[in-house]
Parts: C-alpha cells; structure tokens; sequence
C-alpha cells in the first residue's frame, strides 16, 4: 500500500501500453482511426477524441448516440482521467478486490446539471436513473479547528422553509449570512458585516461588470481580507479558495469564487435553488468511482460502437491545408509512433498536456490556442489511508482550515451501502478508507518544516496524517490514532517527491484574475478542430466534472455545426440565476456602463 505501480500497467483485456501499437509492423505508417471490422458509423463520420477523461467520454457519449463512429485515444490503461479510481498492487487476498484508490476524492455538488444528466443515461443493472442512482448525499461538512478550538459542523441539507420564487430578498440573504457567521465563527460583527455586504455587491452585479470589473479582482483584495482578522482571512479567504479549488484567494478571481463558490454551491445550494433534482449541496458516489460509474459508462459506449486505444499518448495534432489532418500517437514510454486520422478531432486532453500538441502552425491557425500557454494548474492531490476500524468522522467532507498543507478529506466506507469495504477489498484487515486532500504543495508543514514538494513520499504521508490528527484529536476526543492505520496509497503521477524536480502529471486548473479572458471556446477556427475539457470556456468557469462535460457538450454542437447536421444538439444547462436578483442587476448594467460602482458598494 506504500508503493506507486511497479509492474508494467494492463487493461482490462491484458494489453500493455506497448501493446496498442502491436500488429502495425515496424513499418512507418497511418494507423486505421476504425478499426477494420468494427461498427460503422450510421453517419458515415469518423471522429478522434483525444483523452479518455470526462470530457473525451462525455464528448464521445453525444456523438455516439447520433450516429458518428468514435475512437478515443487515452494515455492511461483504464479511462476516466482524474476521476478513475485505481487498484493497490498486491493488495487482493481471499477472493476479494484490491483496495481502491484514486487521485484524490471527488464530490458532485447539487448544482450539477449536465454530468448528472449524462449519469442518468448510463444504464447501471437495477438502477431506473442509470449510475445517477448511485450518487449518495452528504448532509454535513465538518470545518475542523486545531488548537482546541470547536470544530464547526455545518448542515448540507436544504432550508426547509426558503423563501418563495419571486419574495427572495437582500435583506433575507444578508441576515442568513450574518446569523450563521454569528454562530460559527469568533468574527467580529464589524467584519462579518462586510462580508455578507461584499456576498450582495456580488450577487447584484452585472455580467459586464463581473467578467471587466470582478474577474480582474481577486478575492482577497474584494473582500479586503488583508486588512481583517486572522480568522476573517483564514475562513472566508483561504477556507473558500485553497482548500476547495486548490487556488490562492490573493489571486483567485473573484468573479469565479463569488459565482460558482459563493453562489451556486453554498447559496443557492442551502436554498435548494437550481440543483439537479432532489440532491443536496453534496453528494458522492456509493462505490470506488470505476465500479460506481466509469465501467458502466465504457461499456454502454462500446454498446454504441465507441472503439477504445488505451496507453496511446499524443505527440501532435498535424496542420496543414486549414485543417488538422492526423494525429501522432506513441506509446507512453516512447517507441514506434503512427500517425492516426478521422473527419473530425476532439482534443479533450487536460490544457497542461494538450498545448504541448499543438503546433506552430496550429497556433497561428487560431490565436486562442496560444493563448492557452498563459492558463495556470497547480497540485491538487491526494493519500488514501486505509484504517483497522470505520473512521466516518462526519457523514459529509471534513475542511481541516487551519492546516497550512489545506487539507480536506471525506471518510468513504460510509456511503458505500452497496459495499462491505472488509469483505470486498484488500486481505479483510481494512474496514475504511479516509481520502484526504493536500491542496497546498507550496507552505512549510507542522512536523519537518518543509513543503509537500520539498518531502520524500514517506515525509507527506506522515505530515498529512499530522495535520489530520491536529484538526480531528482535539476537544477530548480522539478520532485517528496511529495504530489504527494499516497503509496508504498516493497517486502515481507524483513523483520526484524530495528530490530537485518533483512533478504531478495530473494538476488542476486554477483560476487566478484574468484568467477567463485565455480561456478558449469549444469552437475554433480550424473547421474540423474542436476543444473539451475543463479550461475551455464554459458557463460553470471551474475546473470541475460539470465544467468537463459542459465543454464536451459544446464541443460536440459546434462539430455538428461544422458539419451541417441535422442530429439534435446537445442540451446545455447553464448555472441558476434566481429571478429576484435579474432587477438589480439591469439597474447595475446601466450603472457600469456609466463608469459608476455597483449601488451596493461602499467600499
């Protein structure tokens, strides 16, 4: 449990990464994108999708059902990019599965509407609303506190009496904002009265004032954290940025904090306004990710005849002639590479690993791919710590907010009522899995004075596990103890950890000011060229699951634009926008074009 994957990785057929080349000879040449004797195409048309994450899965799921022959080419041995769940080498014993592990966990909050439409349409054995049925509500979130401070637990369930569509008002929203503040934090009224001010400019400003005004603002210095308390800084400054989007609240954009954080995932959510269905603010799957929803999800879409190149990694999207016109792929470790070729090209891999693909004359093709090079990732991953004993600490996420590594993490073993975590996975030792977070790579920790990056593996693993315990064993009780631990797992693509170059192949897209004005959209200016993934333009503007699939959606109706079909376009749901504000915010459109401030800010 302490060891990266050592063996040479397979998938589920037996095949190695080297293998996907196997058969073509050692003769350079174009790999056939359809695989001869494969499915056709009931359009005729062949598409690439390059990424096998949710976005490539999503954007082949749309195309499938209308009819276009897909192959998707992925770099790993099994699908679904960030949001796989991965086996533990060498943990299966007794006839049952290896621990499951992943990048770290993933939660899917209840203003989600497009990824659960599309889990909806993944048929799941027993299940009348496909693996969406398998998605489980968390009713708390516990903010832990060190020093011996008391913890603040948070109920995630609706109000149960909101106010009305249509009597929503600032001074409702102001009051709940303040009482709770009041309840939970050691604010000084002062400053918590600022706060739910600078919540209402937000809420009443005009799309043109957030994306010229608020997106060149970061949040810190919109809600004057620097000039507040050390709790206003730690809990509505770092707690809402680092520690939920891995990016820095001095230079997290407002407009992206305010809207998606702020807004659609603690407003409205506690509102029960615009969520998908009857979920709560949070939920999450009720098995590892892979048993819960990526396996089904691959096997419906070879039902649709999507053909599947796993271990293949993109070198470069070929231009010429105004149009892509092949990709080269090799195996991940190098070798023979091909040259692979379709109608369409749906580039879905992550923007880190994407623009490395593409080429000079592609960028100058279409100048937004260029400016794809100014986008930022940063380190969002995870440890799975497996324990003697069910450790659930809360049914819900837990925010450690004063661990400088911002640690967040959720105990797993309580949502899988479909699981029996010690009869199922491992030797039978293991009876829980707590997955915690680091969102904080950069920061010097609590027991050797360093950062993540600057520890060894075995360094993080023990500073992580401090930090936990700091949060959690305080106020009388204990909750970890060391003896309860029986291993723990981190994500391979960290490696490097002590040395002078560590690296994380698989980072997340942070949002610092400006950074929606180098976002591209789904369309480009290469006719058969088209951009999924969660950097491309979307209504949610968040590095998320929801924003992935939104992209694909996009993605997928400018290709059926390109190409003149009459298939039905993919439906886009965009982020709630409760009616009792759109008032204010017309009156605020006029203001800012006038050059004047919003009518509710005072500075």
């Amino acid at each position: 449990m302490t060891t990266e994957h050592t063996e040479q990785p397979q998938d589920r057929t037996g095949r190695t990464r080297r293998s996907f080349l196997a058969g073509a000879g050692g003769v350079a040449g174009t790999l056939a994108l359809w695989p001869a004797g494969g499915a056709s195409a009931a359009s005729g048309r062949r598409v690439a999708v390059l990424g096998g994450g949710v976005s490539g899965l999503s954007a082949a799921h749309e195309l499938a059902e209308r009819g276009y022959g897909v192959t998707v080419y992925e770099y790993y041995d099994t699908l679904g990019g960030k949001a796989r769940s991965m086996d533990v080498p060498g943990t299966a014993a007794g006839g049952r599965g290896p621990l499951p592990a992943e990048h770290g966990f993933r939660f899917f909050p209840g203003f989600y509407r497009n990824l659960p439409d599309t889990m909806r349409r993944i048929p799941f054995p027993g299940n009348a609303n496909g693996v969406h049925d398998n998605l489980r509500n968390g009713t708390e979130e516990l903010f832990a506190r060190d020093s011996g401070r008391p913890d603040l637990h948070v109920p995630l369930r609706r109000v149960t009496s909101p106010p009305a569509p249509g009597f929503l008002t600032l001074s409702w929203i102001r009051d709940q904002i303040l009482s709770v503040l009041d309840l939970g934090t050691r604010l000084p009224a002062h400053e918590a009265a600022y706060f739910a001010d600078r919540v209402l400019v937000h809420l009443t400003s005009c799309d043109a004032r957030r994306e010229g005004q608020w997106e060149k603002v970061s949040w810190w210095d919109f809600i004057r954290a620097e000039e507040m308390s050390e709790e206003y800084r730690t809990l509505l400054g770092i707690g809402q940025t680092r520690n939920l989007v891995a990016t820095r609240a001095e230079v997290a954009s407002t407009r992206t904090v305010g809207r998606i954080i702020i807004e659609a995932l603690i407003l409205w959510g506690v509102l029960g306004r615009g969520l998908d269905g009857d979920a709560d603010i949070d939920r999450v799957l009720n098995a590892p990710t892979n048993e819960a929803w990526i396996d089904p999800w691959e096997t419906y879409l070879r039902s649709l005849g999507v053909e599947f190149v796993l271990g293949a990694q993109v070198r470069e999207v070929l231009y010429e002639g105004g149009r892509v016109t092949g990709v080269r792929v090799s195996a991940p470790d190098g070798g023979q590479e091909r040259t692979v070729t379709a109608d369409h090209y749906v580039c879905a891999l992550p923007v880190e690993h994407a623009r490395t693909t593409w080429g000079r004359a592609l960028r100058a093709a279409d100048p937004q791919l260029a400016r794809c090079d100014a986008l930022r990732t940063d380190w969002m991953t995870g440890v799975m710590f497996y324990l003697r004993t069910p450790t659930p600490v809360v049914h819900g996420h837990i925010n450690c907010l004063d661990s400088p590594w911002s640690v967040t993490g959720v105990g797993q073993a309580q949502f899988w009522d479909v699981r029996d975590f010690s009869r199922d996975y491992g030797d039978g030792r293991a009876r829980d899995c707590l997955s915690a977070i680091i969102s904080e790579w950069d920061r010097p920790g609590i027991l050797y004075g360093k950062t993540a990056k600057e520890c060894t593996k075995e360094e993080v693993v023990a500073e992580l596990w401090a930090q936990l315990k700091d949060g959690l064993n305080d106020a009388g009780k204990t909750t970890l103890t060391d003896d309860d631990r029986l291993g723990w797992f981190m994500d391979p693509a960290v490696t490097g950890l002590g040395g002078p170059d560590p690296q994380n192949r698989e980072q997340l897209l942070i949002h610092p000011t400006g950074t929606l004005y180098n976002r591209p959209s789904a369309a480009t200016r290469v006719p058969n060229f088209f951009l999924a993934g969660d950097y491309v333009r979307t209504d949610v503007d968040l590095a998320t699951m929801e924003g992935a699939n939104e992209s694909a959606r996009r993605a997928v109706n400018a290709l059926l634009d390109a190409d003149n079909s009459d298939a039905e376009r993919c439906r886009v749901q965009e982020l709630y926008r409760p009616p009792e504000m759109e008032p204010l915010k017309r009156i605020d459109e006029v203001r800012y074009r006038l050059g004047l401030p919003n009518t509710f800010d005072l500075g």
